[in-house]
């Protein structure tokens, strides 16, 4: 009887523990962050681990791209579309407890855009005239030509609002107003959060976060497996993501990025100058065998340079369908017979086994190329500087930068006055209905013009334990919001 006396009180104490749901997690990252600050620096692991977690902007970017309340919980615009009124939330402390109001965010805003800024997107604030407190939780920004995309230039983490008093230890102790506080960074190893018990807004399920930096993909696919690590939400060998994938214990969350993958074409240098080449060049891709090839499947085709997740994207991938015959017609009619085009190809194996596999589709339709790999520095300096390139294969990850497009002296001198106006349009434009129509016209624009070749979205591809709800899909800014992360049965 002793025996089974002892034996009740053990289940007893290993079935109350059991029984309470898990609030504690452990993320995987590839790279570490060299600080904290994302005010202060542009590696993208940065925002990784303190966007909407520990640090919050006056906006902020939804899973789907689209910008929603954070800190300012409205916003008018005036009539001309000069002033933006910002209606703070009541009741917001930074995690040393004290108050934030207007002054931190005209301290934030300011510090942004002088001219010693270290912010790593100055170009967010070039625009702003002047920042006031206008009350205690209300800030007038006054800008010096309209610009309809303001709320989504806040939405970035390099716009987060700070305080003055703790802003210079941010780089190392970070203190935001998010439902995370920092807890510690081991060097070399991991950064902790956990839950602020005194958050303003909707408190979080997780009550401890721990990032982990494993760069070496078999080590990733060794601490999951081992259960060290509960996500890895950019898992770094998707050549190992099939055996996830016959595992019940884990779920391959598969989404994209802000990353439109193109074969960008030199569109002052001739034969390229003429779209019917241009166009030619685009139906001689096969989509479908760059994905499976270079990158194992994930990704999603693209017709023009807008991410699918986008809420004003339009599916145009018809317009430059696959079609051998078509593109050989419209080389015979554009004279263009005997091409021989250079490629230069930058390190990512997107670009590097992607360029030998359109080599060989260009080849069945008359187009030889000759491909030059280069490094970063050298691509750089050559394609993107120098512009001397026929054809080259990039990933743009810059969210919603379609604009780039009105930019002739961008690096595959894209010219077109039309196009131009239209960006000037949209970007004194604030109402959401006219926005997406003008965002879908630019899209329809240089689909037709056939100014590039659009390949795919750069996936975003993941590894998470099947009991957890909540982590993104995709990604329309790099970040792991933990914000609506939990454990369910």
């Amino acid at each position: 009887m002793k025996h089974l006396h002892l034996t009740a009180a053990a289940l007893a104490l290993v079935a109350g523990p059991a029984l309470a749901q898990q609030d504690t997690i452990s993320i995987g990252m590839v790279l570490e962050p060299p600080n904290l600050d994302p005010t202060g620096g542009a590696a993208a692991a940065i925002d990784e681990v303190v966007y909407a977690n520990v640090f919050e902007g006056l906006t902020r970017f939804g899973p789907d791209g689209s910008v929603q309340p954070a800190l300012a919980k409205d916003w008018d615009v005036s009539e001309d579309g000069m002033v933006y009124t910002f209606y703070l939330n009541e009741g917001v402390t930074f995690h040393d407890g004290s108050e934030m109001n207007a002054d931190d965010v005209v301290f934030s805003l300011d510090r942004a855009r002088t001219e010693d800024s270290t912010n790593a997107q100055k170009a967010l604030f070039a625009g702003i005239e002047s920042v006031t407190a206008a009350g205690p939780l209300t800030v007038e920004v006054t800008l010096s030509e309209p610009n309809g995309n303001f709320p989504f230039n806040m939405a970035w983490g390099d716009a987060v609002i700070v305080a003055p008093e703790t802003v210079e230890q941010l780089a190392t102790t970070p203190i935001g107003t998010g439902p995370f506080t920092f807890s510690e960074w081991v060097q070399g190893d991991h950064v902790t959060l956990v839950r602020n018990e005194n958050y303003w807004g909707e408190p979080v399920a997780l009550s401890t976060a721990t990032f982990k930096f494993i760069s070496d993909g078999n080590a990733a696919f060794a601490a999951m497996m081992a259960g060290d690590i509960d996500a890895f939400p950019n898992f770094p060998a998707v050549e190992l993501l099939s055996q996830f994938e016959s595992d019940p214990r884990f779920e391959v969350v598969v989404g994209s990025t802000e990353g439109e993958t193109i074969l960008a074409m030199n569109n002052k240098q001739p034969p390229l100058d003429d779209v019917r080449v241009r166009e030619a060049i685009s139906h001689a891709i096969n989509r479908q065998d760059i994905i499976d090839g270079a990158m194992f499947g994930y990704g999603t085709p693209i017709g023009t340079h807008f991410a699918p997740h986008n809420p004003d994207y339009v599916d145009l991938t018809e317009m430059s369908n696959y079609d051998p015959e078509k593109a050989k017609a419209l080389l015979e009619e554009a004279g263009a017979t005997d091409l021989t085009l250079r490629m230069m190809l930058p390190p990512p194996g997107y670009a590097r086994n992607g360029g030998e596999i359109i080599a060989s589709q260009l080849r069945e339709v008359g187009i030889e190329t000759e491909i030059t790999n280069l490094e970063w520095a050298q691509w750089l300096e050559q394609v993107f500087g120098g512009k001397d390139f026929d054809l080259t294969i990039v990933s743009h990850t810059e969210p919603q930068d379609i604009n780039i497009y009105a930019r002739p002296d961008y690096y595959f001198q894209y010219d077109n006055a039309d196009f131009q106006a239209l960006i000037e349009e949209l970007s004194v434009t604030s109402e959401p209905g006219m926005r997406t129509e003008l965002n879908q016209q630019a899209q329809q624009v240089i689909a037709e013009d056939f100014v590039n070749g659009y390949l795919f979205q750069l996936a975003k591809v993941g590894v998470i334990n099947a009991k957890i709800e909540g982590m993104w899909e995709n990604a329309p800014t790099q970040a792991n919001d933990l914000t609506g992360v939990r454990w369910v049965e």
